[in-house]
């Protein structure tokens, strides 16, 4: 099996994945868009994962490559492939399957409760997670449910957190995925984000929750075990 990641900035990556995808075996490959690295054809790849990013979708032409990264998610997922956006990359893979992407009514930044619905609690893939979890939320944009798809998550500050499209079509809007070099570098980046605001925590916050990042990687493995045993049905 062959697992694709697509990254939008040096500092979001693929972090607990990577752990996951090498114990199971699969073979990895990287399209790095921050270092103009071309993306592949859907025919490559088993498995997509795209990764966040401070951009938006609607960004086309500050991004020239949002098109072409749009036109592989909405090929990957009409090829049967599995597709898994985290964060931007959610918002990528809503939007390709017909659901709007706005600006949430406040950031959510920082480290919030995340509940399952009913619908999720009942996916084979979802519900390998606990019916409420902390998540690291780092977004100012939401997106509406794709037509057809199954609202698996939500959180105080956002109601759309996760979602399922058919089998093989996963999106979340939290991450999972992060170690602590990862909270780090995001809080390097993106520091002007840290306003006071309801739902916004500031730094010391964010990097002061090492067992949160130990526990979010058994979480990633155990959703990302789920989506394996979802897809090879």
């Amino acid at each position: 099996m062959r697992l694709r990641y697509v990254q939008h900035v040096a500092y979001e990556t693929p972090g607990t994945i990577l752990q996951w995808a090498g114990e199971r075996g699969f073979g990895v490959d990287a399209t790095r868009l921050y270092a103009g690295e071309p993306l592949p054809s859907a025919d490559e790849l088993d498995w997509l994962v795209v990764m966040g990013g401070p951009m938006n979708v609607y960004e086309d032409e500050a991004y020239p490559w949002l098109p072409d990264e749009k036109a592989l998610i909405d090929d990957a997922v009409a090829g049967g492939k599995v597709v898994l956006g985290i964060c931007l990359g959610a918002q990528l893979l809503a939007d390709v399957l017909g659901g709007r992407v706005t600006r949430n009514e406040t950031p959510e930044i920082g480290w919030f409760p995340v509940t399952l619905t009913a619908p999720g609690w009942e996916s084979r893939a979802f519900g390998r997670l606990p019916e409420e979890f902390l998540a690291l939320h780092w977004h100012g944009d939401t997106f509406e449910l794709p037509p057809g798809a199954v609202h698996a998550a939500e959180s105080a500050a956002c109601a759309n957190q996760a979602f399922q499209w058919g089998k093989r079509a996963f999106g979340l809007q939290f991450h999972l995925e992060c170690t602590s070099a990862e909270v780090e570098g995001l809080v390097r980046a993106n520091a002007d984000e840290l306003v006071e605001g309801p739902w916004t925590q500031p730094a010391d916050v964010l990097l002061g929750r090492p067992q949160d990042v130990a526990r979010s990687r058994e979480l990633m493995w155990a959703l990302l075990d789920g989506i394996a045993e979802e897809t090879a049905r």
